[in-house]
């Protein structure tokens, strides 16, 4: 019997193809999202550009497949594709990041506006496209070879649907949960590769015919794992102390001579930081220190202070340091973050991080704080659910008579319609007295809130008793610069909070702002000229 047709014949294995085929399109498209999240973020919109594309290559997949497999029914150009497919996706750890960062800079000096929702899509396009336009053609050529005759022609192509969903299914979950975690978003990509190029290898193989094509491939497919496993989201960082991943975040410390930072992501900014030294940090949180003055933490016996978004716990220990006697509770949503606290950051043992989402656990406790500072970002914009109008409430609902909420305002903008400035219409729906100061030399501004306490009278009245110069110092700079925001009633609801949209206008008018300068080089003295300003 020809060995083609009898490897056709056995339906197990064109239905295990179908199996792999869905596992490997899901587990590329969440290893899309882990490649793009560093340099654009993982929110909603650049969620939808993976989606909307992926979408867009599997439609065309299944149109071309099918009409190849009518006009040829030839199953070597199926496994070809498979094979060329695997090897593709295999290639996308190493040559991926290049591609990134080729059109962020080709885009940064060409584009005026919607710089990350453009790189993003292109980078969707190039990079993601191809492969997983070969792997929509499995379906349909599939069907032409598994179904026999009309009367059961439905029940094949419903068994393929549901091979196809399956795996589908375990390709979802696989990635998130075990193997990015456990190994990271390049091996992930590899090890699907490798079950896509085993089919392809197997078909070939047991056919005795293809060799050459099968020896290439596997060639290839050795050299991109070695290239892509030992590569890295930021590589051209020579000395980090640390790089990794986690079911939430890219995760990247480095280390100075007067401080440690963590960031979670390439291309925006510090979210963390330790001093070595006994000065202040120079960033929002000696701003926000504000908030326990206010709820005079030097006066009460055992001042308690609530962290949402504690990082590693930079605020916290500030807090422990100019106020000793206050107990600090932490909320941070990933482990791997409070991990690092630990090991870089020297967060002390004593005090409890509960691993969970802010709001969820505002839900769940009944204990009341005299300070609670919500400091959450998923990426580079605070997650809708604590932005709105009923989170806010809980969090005054938790705070003591005479407590006092602090919130950092990232990205902070007096652009009509901005998210700060329905943060800050949303929060004065919920609180009488809002106060707000911008932190000098950088974007952040720091909103403070409170549903009985005069805070401006608060803070001059409780800094006038500070013993500690440094932070008395501090206390004057914010008095100096707080003032009562305008309101305009922008209020965000769980219903409708659209923080990602307006997030990603914000950063786009920060990029352009950043990137005016190197346009004004080009168009003065060309690509030299920005090669020297580099």
């Amino acid at each position: 019997m020809d060995q083609k047709k009898s490897l056709l014949q056995n339906h197990i294995f064109l239905y295990l193809t179908e199996f792999f085929s869905g596992m490997a399109v899901m587990a590329v498209e969440l290893g899309a999202s882990r490649l793009l999240a560093p340099y654009f973020s993982s929110s909603q919109i650049v969620w939808t550009i993976i989606i909307g594309t992926i979408m867009i290559a599997m439609a065309l997949g299944n149109l071309y497949g099918g009409k190849k497999a009518d006009e040829n029914p030839d199953p070597d150009r199926l496994y070809s594709r498979v094979l060329v497919a695997a090897v593709w996706i295999t290639a996308i750890p190493f040559v991926g990041r290049y591609i990134i960062i080729l059109i962020a800079g080709l885009l940064a000096v060409t584009v005026s506006t919607g710089f990350l929702v453009w790189a993003a899509f292109l980078s969707c396009m190039i990079i993601f496209v191809y492969p997983l336009f070969l792997l929509g053609t499995v379906t349909p050529s599939l069907v032409k070879y598994t179904t026999d005759s009309l009367e059961n022609n439905a029940q094949v192509v419903g068994r393929l649907g549901a091979m196809n969903t399956i795996g589908s299914i375990i390709g979802t979950f696989l990635p998130t949960f075990v193997t990015i975690p456990a190994v990271g978003t390049a091996v992930t990509f590899i090890l699907f590769s490798e079950i896509l190029l085993s089919i392809g290898l197997f078909y070939f193989f047991s056919r005795k015919t293809g060799l050459r094509k099968s020896v290439i491939a596997l060639v290839l497919f050795i050299i991109f794992t070695i290239l892509g496993s030992t590569g890295r989201f930021a590589f051209w960082e020579k000395d980090l102390t640390y790089e990794g991943e986690s079911v939430y975040n890219y995760l990247q410390v480095r280390d100075y001579s007067d401080r440690t930072i963590l960031s979670t992501n390439v291309l925006f900014g510090v979210q963390s930081v330790k001093m070595k030294t006994d000065d202040l940090t120079g960033m929002y949180y000696d701003y926000a220190l504000a908030a326990p003055v206010m709820a005079d933490f030097a006066e009460k016996e055992n001042p308690s202070l609530l962290v949402l978004g504690m990082g590693t716990g930079t605020f916290a220990k500030q807090t422990q340091k100019y106020f000793p006697q206050a107990q600090v509770t932490g909320v941070e949503i990933d482990e791997k973050i409070t991990s690092l606290a630990h090991t870089y950051f020297d967060l002390p043992a004593d005090i409890p991080v509960a691993t969970y989402d802010g709001r969820a656990y505002l839900q769940g406790t009944d204990e009341k704080f005299d300070c609670i500072m919500v400091d959450a970002y998923q990426d580079i914009t605070i997650p809708f659910q604590m932005s709105s109008k009923e989170f806010f409430t809980e969090v005054r609902d938790h705070l003591n008579p005479g407590g006092v909420m602090v919130v950092n305002l990232n990205m902070h903008s007096d652009r009509a319609g901005s998210i700060n400035a329905g943060l800050t219409d949303t929060i004065a729906s919920v609180f009488p007295c809002v106060e707000t100061v911008d932190v000098a030399g950088n974007t952040n501004r720091e909103l403070f809130a409170s549903a009985d306490t005069d805070l401006p009278e608060a803070l001059s009245q409780n800094a006038a008793g500070l013993s500690d110069e440094q932070l008395s110092e501090q206390m004057a700079k914010v008095e100096e610069g707080l003032e009562a925001p305008e309101t305009k009633d922008q209020v965000f609801t769980d219903d409708k909070a659209p923080v990602e949209f307006l997030g990603m206008r914000m950063i786009d008018d920060l990029i352009s702002d950043e990137l005016s300068y190197y346009k004004k080089v080009l168009k003065e003295e060309g690509i030299e000229g920005i090669l020297n300003e580099m």
